[in-house]
């Protein structure tokens, strides 16, 4: 599991996720160090991707944090993480993940959409409604349908990402908007080769992860990556 970053509290998110995970079994390794997160993905079965590590050029705000937080993923990183996929790993994406490893061009193939500068923002952190999204299949070979079966729309405080970039081989698995606000695409899965990516956008802090709801639908992701293989 990656994490780090910045405006938010990735370690206390990441604890929930690890306890998400140690009760199917998992044992998570979690580091802020990217080197050290796609080293270890040789003989792991699923990787979390929860962190906001770019470039840090779209806004003179940023520059105080430069130093510590600016990333540029090379090369060599992106085709270990597009094998590992490839090869039957499953990868988790959350919240800030769409706005990672900009200049990688591949990113976007491969999580199945990304922040857009240029329209994407969100709303102050508020509650949300939760919905399962229905009747918009990507070109899948496998079924989704277990990450949303007998799911009930629940109500979460969040932050509601407005017009992401979602591409068109990504199946919409959750929608979200705030109180009478509209519907806006908040979670999605897609296959690549043997492997299985979800990306999804809720996750800004550890209270909106711990929601029973939520914990439980993040369970069934996990256990949908982690059949991939």
């Amino acid at each position: 599991m990656l994490i780090g970053g910045i405006y938010h509290p990735f370690e206390e998110t990441a604890a929930v996720l690890a306890d998400v995970l140690d009760e199917q079994g998992v044992a998570s390794f979690i580091t802020e160090d990217v080197d050290e997160a796609i080293g270890a993905l040789d003989g792991a079965a699923l990787f979390t991707l929860n962190a906001l590590r770019w470039r840090m050029l779209n806004h003179e705000k940023y520059r105080p944090y430069v130093d510590r937080w600016s990333y540029e993923l090379p090369g060599g990183h992106g085709e270990a993480l597009v094998d590992f996929v490839n090869g039957g790993g499953g990868m988790l994406a959350l919240h800030t993940a769409s706005i990672c490893f900009d200049a990688w061009p591949d990113y976007r193939h491969l999580l199945g959409g990304a922040w857009a500068w240029e329209r994407t923002f969100h709303p102050p952190l508020g509650s949300a409604e939760i919905r399962p999204a229905l009747g918009r299949p990507g070109d899948f070979t496998a079924s989704t349908d277990s990450l949303t079966e007998g799911m009930v729309g629940f109500e979460v405080r969040d932050e509601i990402y407005h017009c992401l970039d979602v591409a068109a081989d990504s199946r919409v698995i959750l929608e979200g908007r705030l109180p009478h606000g509209p519907w806006q695409p908040i979670s999605w899965a897609r296959e690549q080769g043997a492997g299985r990516v979800i990306y999804h956008a809720l996750g800004h802090d550890a209270a909106s992860l711990g929601n029973a709801q939520h914990r439980s639908f993040l369970a069934r992701c996990y256990q949908w990556l982690g059949q991939a293989n």
